[in-house]
């Protein structure tokens, strides 16, 4: 993670809810799945939990709608903004801050009862080190026996097929269309630049945003290999075919 991923999230601020085809229903969607597996690690509604990638909000305004006690950080300045905004108008208390996962500053040692880090957000690290950093801060942050719960790509497949493309997706939006598509242009054998496209059909014609960022590709292994590490108890992997969420999700319990 650098400034460059920083960079490449302020500039998808503003837009970032429009890769989603409604995105209140998927913030809606994501926190009844997310806070069920909440639950059934044991926390109540009342818990806190710290979102530790949590760009625009999309995971901890629904959880904080269903009654977590959300707390979130991002390394983009810009989605910080955003995400205030929106808890602000959803008369929400969500108390938002611009972090870096790999060093969440002395300043603050609250501890949650459970740490989230959805959407892809820990392939942004660009290392096993850089990886292993976070790891050993989100712990710090953790209540003994607190849940850390990660959604990460299915880079063991995907690292087989190497694809080039994902998408397209077409949406419709006030009679124009919307079309969501991103670029992946592999580097080596497992790091990849993804060039993500949204083009809008508006009243002066075509529009596209166009923005880049890095990804490494993380097999379950090496995360199962890194939290065990750390001290995380008994790593467990949940899939979208029984979870309903769209990505594998990986659930740990802190010593």
């Amino acid at each position: 993670m650098s400034l460059d991923t920083s960079r490449t999230y302020d500039e998808l601020a503003d837009h970032y809810h429009l890769i989603f085809e409604n995105w209140q229903a998927s913030i809606d969607r994501q926190a009844a799945v997310l806070g069920s597996i909440l639950e059934q690690c044991g926390l109540n509604q009342n818990a806190r939990i710290l979102d530790c990638a949590c760009g625009i909000g999309t995971q901890s305004l629904g959880l904080a709608k269903r009654g977590f006690r959300m707390s979130g950080c991002d390394i983009s300045p810009r989605s910080i903004e955003r995400a205030r905004r929106e808890a602000s108008q959803r008369n929400l208390d969500i108390q938002f801050s611009v972090a870096d996962m790999r060093d969440f500053g002395s300043g603050d040692d609250s501890r949650f009862d459970a740490v989230i880090c959805m959407d892809n957000a820990l392939p942004h690290l660009a290392g096993t080190d850089e990886l292993n950093r976070a790891i050993v801060q989100i712990q710090k942050r953790l209540c003994p026996g607190g849940i850390f719960m990660a959604s990460i790509r299915d880079y063991d497949k995907l690292l087989e097929e190497r694809p080039a493309v994902q998408g397209p997706s077409f949406y419709s939006d006030d009679g124009g269309r919307r079309i969501i598509f991103q670029v992946w242009d592999w580097l080596d054998r497992e790091r990849y630049n993804f060039h993500l496209y949204i083009t809008r059909e508006t009243q002066a014609g075509w529009e596209t945003l166009h923005t880049t960022g890095l990804y490494r590709a993380l097999r379950r292994s090496e995360v199962d290999a890194l939290l065990s590490h750390v001290g995380f108890r008994a790593p467990r992997w949940l899939f979208p075919e029984s979870s309903g969420f769209y990505q594998p999700i990986v659930v740990a319990k802190a010593a």
